[in-house]
C-alpha cells in the first residue's frame, strides 16, 4: 500500500499526461431525508453516467440506526463497487457534486442528510489529504458500511490487513442493520 498525493492527469513528475487502468473502488451511500430509496437510486445513476466510472455491483439497501450524537431518523444505506479512471480527488469531487445536485446541505456534522457518499476504498491506495482519507478510517467499525460492503465484495481490502468479511465478524451493532426488500 502506498501513500499518494494525486495531481489529476499527470504522472509522478507532474508533467506528462497519463492514461491509467481502471481502479476498483467502493463507495458507501446513505440517506435519511425524503424518499431515501429514490435518492439513492438517483445518486447511483448519476455516478454511473459519469465518464470514467463504471458500476460493477450494488448491494441491497439496509435500514440502519443513525450514528453519532444528533437525534434523527433511521438511514437507508448501501454500497457500490465501481471501476474508475478518476483519481481519488476527482472521485471525491464527483461524489460531492452528486450530493449537491441532490440537495445535500452540510450544516450539522453527523446530522440528517438527503444523501451522503463516502469513498471507502480506492484500490490498494492509501491517500491522506486535508479533505480525503482512503481507506475510510472508520469503516471497519461500522456495521452499516460493512454489511452491504461484505455482501458485494467480501474480500474488499480495508487497509489494515483485514477484509470487509473479516471486520464484519467482530463488528458490533450488526443486529440494528436490517436488509430492506423494497
Amino acid at each position: 500500500m502506498t501513500t499518494s498525493k494525486w495531481t489529476p492527469g499527470t504522472d509522478e513528475t507532474g508533467e506528462t499526461p497519463i492514461r491509467r487502468a481502471p481502479t476498483r473502488c467502493a463507495l458507501g451511500l446513505g440517506s435519511n431525508v425524503g424518499d431515501t430509496k429514490a435518492i439513492l437510486d438517483k445518486a447511483i445513476g448519476k455516478l454511473e453516467q459519469t465518464e470514467g466510472i463504471t458500476l460493477v455491483l450494488r448491494s441491497s439497501d439496509y435500514r440502519t440506526p443513525p450514528w453519532g450524537p444528533v437525534p434523527q431518523d433511521d438511514y437507508r444505506n448501501c454500497c457500490v463497487v465501481i471501476d474508475t479512471l478518476l483519481s481519488p480527488v476527482e472521485l471525491l469531487k464527483r461524489c460531492l457534486e452528486v450530493e449537491a445536485e441532490l440537495g445535500r446541505v452540510r450544516d450539522v456534522r453527523w446530522g440528517p442528510r438527503s444523501i451522503d457518499i463516502d469513498v471507502l476504498i480506492y484500490g490498494l491506495e492509501k491517500v491522506v489529504e486535508s479533505d480525503l482519507e482512503i481507506p475510510h478510517p472508520r469503516m471497519g467499525d461500522r456495521a452499516f458500511v460493512l454489511i452491504p460492503l461484505a455482501e458485494i465484495w467480501p474480500d474488499a481490502p480495508l487497509g489494515d490487513g483485514r477484509t470487509a468479511a473479516d471486520a464484519l465478524e467482530i463488528c458490533p451493532d450488526r443486529d440494528g442493520v436490517v436488509k430492506l426488500l423494497d
